[in-house]
């Protein structure tokens, strides 16, 4: 669907079903130079059992008109002006890498937006090679190929795929290379506040892992999760990219952690 975020025409999945903001809302935020396809078998498992999602392709981003947002500050507030223009109480939020920091400035400036948060294959801070910066502004696709060589574990590099007859490499190159991934790199190098922002947010809270992960190392990952106070699951053999190379098993923790809370809700 499409909806009207700062004057711009701003595109989200909703897993293949109409939105209906009287469902508990799961919102999935891309990471760097990705856009909602990042979540394909997430949103729509949601969608069909007794979810509403919104899976936004950020300003400037595939499907989504406007310019790329230049801080992670920024992506956090307008997440939250996207929430209230799509008609949303509250979500639980789900952000892949630099969509975690999003995520975490959105609790910092807006948390009545939302029921809990989780983080796949991120930390708390995501410095980023300045040699791979200095690629992006030259070429989003030569950036986007030195991202795919490091950000895939060994499985995949060999062409093995969780989704037969679709190679993930290849997905993630197709959105990668047309997409701001300049802006959105810079972004990720600038951020400075997630361990602030841990401390000062309450909310339940889980993280994701990749045991092969070479753009955020898994012992930052395990770091930061202590000063969130997050629950951990760590998903074996596999690299950055989980919700692609790894989307069943991210969808099994997810509908962990999202199905318990909704249930002790209920029994409430």
């Amino acid at each position: 669907m499409y909806l009207d975020v700062r004057g711009n025409k701003t595109y989200a999945a909703t897993g293949g079903k109409e939105f209906d903001n009287s469902l508990p809302t799961v919102m999935f935020v891309h990471g760097s130079g990705l856009d909602h396809r990042s979540w394909a078998l997430q949103t729509r498992w949601f969608a069909y059992n007794g979810y509403s999602v919104l899976a936004p392709d950020l300003p400037g981003h595939s499907l989504s008109d406007g310019k790329p947002l230049e801080s992670i500050e920024d992506m956090g507030a307008w997440l939250a002006e996207f929430i209230r223009a799509a008609g949303a109480d509250s979500v639980h939020a789900v952000g892949h890498s630099q969509g975690f920091l999003d995520v975490l400035e959105l609790a910092r400036q807006a948390p009545e937006l939302l029921k809990s948060i989780t983080g796949v294959g991120t930390a708390g801070a995501i410095p980023v090679n300045p040699a791979l910066i200095d690629a992006a502004a030259n070429s989003a696709g030569a950036a986007a190929e030195m991202l795919l060589m490091w950000g895939f574990g060994p499985d995949a590099q060999f062409g093995i795929s969780a989704v037969p007859g679709m190679q993930p490499i290849a997905i993630g190159r197709q959105i990668m290379a047309r997409n701001p991934l300049y802006e959105d790199l810079v972004a990720c190098n600038n951020y400075r506040e997630g361990s602030a922002v841990a401390k000062s947010i309450d909310l339940p809270s889980q993280l994701v892992l990749a045991r092969k992960d070479l753009l955020t190392p898994f012992k930052a990952g395990m770091a930061f999760a202590e000063e969130l106070n997050a629950s951990v699951t760590i998903i074996e053999r596999y690299g950055h990219m989980l919700p692609i190379e790894a989307p069943r098993q991210t969808l099994q923790k997810l509908r962990e952690l999202i199905g318990g809370l909704e249930h002790s809700s209920e029994r409430k």
